[in-house]
């Protein structure tokens, strides 16, 4: 309980709902919209599968079971995806893991450039072999099922592999693959949300009124070029308060990352702009005008539990609710990797400053918090 005495709902519930994930909310200890409607929500987005390395199975949460065996540093790998269908490779669009410390007082939220220039290890289930290449293609080669049919679920774990690789993190505690298209329905439930825009940015691809932008003359009927847009384009002014973005406007912001749009550090300043819009969402997904709106509420929860696929290991939402009810979204902290470009002649994707590993290797030994005070560079002062 906080020094105000009022309550907090869990970092797993605001972190969920505010990546498209919010099927349960927690206030003074209970379930607020009600156990049967948590054992709906498991039992529907559950896929243990994500975490298991060795054989693709589906295990259902039981909402009725509590366990409290949930020990030590946590890490939670969180994979946005665009739509696909069963058959279209998924791309992992964005990549972030939350790293909760053993003592719960804190949460550290960090991304993983998806132009990554990474090692992909061989994968038995897909036949695919190791290859050198941007990180989200790890989740499109572990997806292949054969016949032109692929599985997010099984994609998910060439990821998980690649990015434990990467960082050192062994084993991810939970996992969950977010459908960006579910972040609208879950925005337009809430009536909106409110963030901070941090530098001027121009649409690459709507109009002011949200309609698509027009197509160059020369980029007709095809995807070669560059910047195939022309004519308006939507403009999201700096502002030093929060403000109040429409569903469409929020996902178009977050989602630019080229420098003539404005965004001078391209995919970095978009993962800053992501991670802003996490925490915006999952603030107002707690608010009261929210939870205490059940009908509102209930909306919320139906728009996300449609857009996430979560597993937790051996234990269910509710046990990973109940071991995080004490951090406040407040105490979440994002950090910034540094890096950079590769380009030999041309642009082959993104590569970390060699600091990152040491950053890594706080992760692994559960001493982020007196590594970023040493390296205070890393902490994202923007996040709010």
């Amino acid at each position: 309980m906080d020094k105000t005495g009022k309550r907090r709902s869990p970092l797993w519930a605001r972190i969920c709902v505010g990546l498209g994930a919010g099927v349960l909310v927690l206030s003074g200890g209970s379930l607020v919209a009600g156990q049967q409607l948590v054992a709906k929500y498991t039992g529907q987005v559950v896929d243990n599968s994500l975490l298991d390395p060795i054989e693709l199975q589906e295990k259902p949460a039981e909402a009725a079971e509590v366990k409290s065996d949930i020990n030590g540093p946590v890490n939670i790998l969180l994979v946005g995806i665009d739509p696909r269908d069963e058959q279209t490779a998924p791309l992992a669009d964005s990549i972030l893991i939350a790293h909760i410390p053993r003592d719960r007082h804190s949460a550290y939220i960090f991304s993983i450039p998806r132009d990554l220039r990474v090692d992909i290890p061989a994968f038995e289930k897909s036949g695919t072999g190791a290859d050198r290449n941007k990180i989200n293609s790890a989740m499109s080669y572990g997806s292949r099922l054969g016949g032109n049919k692929f599985s997010e679920a099984q994609g998910f774990q060439l990821l998980a592999k690649t990015v434990g690789n990467l960082t050192g993190i062994k084993k991810f505690d939970a996992g969950a693959i977010v459908n960006f298209g579910g972040f609208k329905k879950i925005v337009e439930a809430m009536g909106g949300v409110e963030m901070v825009i941090d530098m001027d940015v121009k649409s690459e691809h709507l109009k002011p009124d949200g309609s698509t932008r027009d197509r160059k003359p020369a980029c007709q009927g095809h995807h070669r070029c560059e910047h195939p847009y022309t004519g308006d384009a939507k403009f999201y002014k700096q502002s030093d308060k929060p403000v109040k973005l429409k569903a469409w406007e929020a996902l178009d912001y977050v989602r630019q990352r080229y420098p003539n749009a404005g965004i001078p550090m391209s995919d970095y300043d978009r993962q800053r702009h992501q991670q802003q819009f996490i925490k915006a969402i999952a603030k107002q997904a707690m608010s009261r005008d929210v939870v205490t709106d059940p009908q509102k509420l209930l909306a919320v929860m139906d728009a996300a539990g449609g857009s996430l696929t979560f597993a937790g290991g051996s234990h269910t939402i509710v046990d990973w609710a109940l071991e995080l009810k004490d951090i406040n979204v407040d105490d979440m902290v994002t950090v910034k990797l540094p890096g950079g470009g590769i380009f030999e002649p041309g642009y082959l994707g993104e590569r970390f400053e060699p600091g990152v590993d040491d950053f890594f290797k706080a992760v692994a030994e559960d001493r982020v918090a007196p590594f970023l005070l040493d390296h205070p560079t890393y902490v994202n002062t923007q996040s709010s």
